[in-house]
């Protein structure tokens, strides 16, 4: 049954050419030329169902490769499509997700310091992996309303967004300003195989010699094991998996080659945060004893890094991605390489960083309560440029483990700065 577009949508989705966009099986056709400003002349859309089928395998799955060409659409006509209060950042709102993830947090503090010690020692010891859970993932909720602070989508000051980013993030022993700057660089060359600050695959050329020893059962297991235990520490203190520079970089090093010397100042101030962070923690370890404190608070955060690892990774990491040389890459292009993905109930416990990570990438400083309004509206308009992938968490992490290991061009490709995952040795 053919439908009109809504006028936003109308005023983006094709530059004069026929086109078809496919999203999750549903193909969107459109037989018109459609206006490139806003309020230009419309045409229509017939939407017809087609069988969506997965294929596992680099290249041949069901989410197909994401197109490399350069989009019709820009920034400025994906932004006129979406509603404007999308944009706005309410102070009251902001800090009523944290006060809610903060009460929560709270809450299973009290149940493992207050109720479980009186509980029979059997249930007590299966008590303790369901507050290391809960605890973790309500703590992602709060790292992630300190990612938004570092973004500027707290509120619409930035001295406020500053000073509540860092409160939690040191609170969670994450150097404020440190990622807040790195992850910004990120943000700005997003798919650069030279200039992405993490998680940025190498060319098989490059890969260490014992990759291919790790290319197994038991490899892969290890892989993961050392990934999601060790990955977010081993990457701020020694830049892990992050971009290639001429010196040793660190994140808790303000003079590090990371950083401008006009962000120095800052980074000073995020490891001042580390340290007063690690003293408070060293008291209560005096007062309660180490694994006291280690039960309470450091195995939550190691599940808490776990997590921010699993979400990078896979927001960054999937056979349909394309990376980019410098021949190829721009901004835009660069930002659609990402990939949104479903947790369940967790989206809403992770204020769905998870499943609106592409207008996340689009549009960093919009709140994260209006990314699901926002990311309605433009999955028809990115069309083919938009990836999801609704694969349970554990067989993608598995999937991609295996089958994204390097990346190289395509052999009979013209486009050789353009590179793909693979896994053939």
């Amino acid at each position: 049954m053919p439908i009109k577009a809504p006028r936003r949508e109308r005023s983006i989705l094709l530059l004069g050419r026929q086109r078809t966009l496919k999203h999750r099986g549903i193909a969107l056709t459109s037989s018109e030329p459609i206006a490139a400003a806003a309020g230009g002349g419309g045409g229509r859309m017939t939407v017809k169902e087609e069988p969506f089928h997965f294929h596992y395998g680099c290249g041949d799955n069901g989410l197909q490769r994401s197109p490399t060409e350069k989009p019709a659409f820009t920034l400025g006509q994906i932004k006129k499509a979406i509603p404007p209060h999308c944009f706005e950042r309410s102070i009251l709102r902001s800090f009523s997700y944290l006060v809610h993830d903060l009460l929560f947090a709270a809450l299973f503090l009290y149940f493992a310091v207050a109720v479980m010690p009186k509980l029979p020692s059997g249930l007590a010891l299966a008590a303790w992996p369901l507050y290391w859970v809960l605890q973790g993932c309500i703590l992602i909720g709060v790292w992630v309303i300190a990612h938004e602070c570092g973004h500027h989508a707290f509120s619409d000051y930035s001295i406020l967004d500053d000073v509540v980013g860092l409160v939690l993030h040191s609170s969670l022993l994450v150097p404020y300003f440190s990622w807040k700057y790195s992850h910004r660089r990120h943000h700005s060359n997003t798919g650069s195989i030279e200039r992405d600050e993490v998680f940025v695959p190498k060319p098989k050329s490059a890969l260490s010699w014992f990759t291919k020893y790790l290319n197994n059962l038991p490899g892969r297991v290890l892989t993961l094991a050392i990934t999601l235990s060790l990955g977010w520490p081993l990457y701020l203190a020694f830049n892990v998996s992050g971009r290639a520079y001429p010196r040793f970089a660190c994140h808790f090093d303000p003079y590090g080659p990371i950083y401008s010397d006009r962000e120095r100042g800052q980074i000073f101030i995020s490891d001042a945060g580390i340290v007063a962070a690690s003293f408070v923690l060293y008291r209560v370890a005096a007062s309660y004893g180490f694994w006291w404190l280690f039960r309470v608070y450091g195995v939550p955060l190691l599940i808490v890094n776990a997590w921010l690892v699993i979400i990078t990774y896979l927001q960054h990491t999937h056979p349909s991605l394309p990376h980019y040389d410098s021949s190829e890459w721009d901004w835009l292009r660069g930002a659609l390489a990402t990939v949104d993905r479903d947790y369940g109930v967790l989206n809403k416990v992770f204020h769905n960083i998870t499943d609106t990570h592409v207008a996340h990438h689009l549009f960093s400083t919009m709140p994260h309560y209006h990314a699901m309004e926002a990311t309605k509206v433009i999955k028809p308009l990115l069309g083919e440029y938009y990836q999801s992938d609704d694969t349970p968490l554990l067989k993608a992490m598995w999937r991609e483990v295996r089958e994204c290991i390097y990346v190289e061009p395509d052999e009979d490709s013209k486009q050789k700065g353009v590179l793909w995952y693979r896994n053939e040795f």
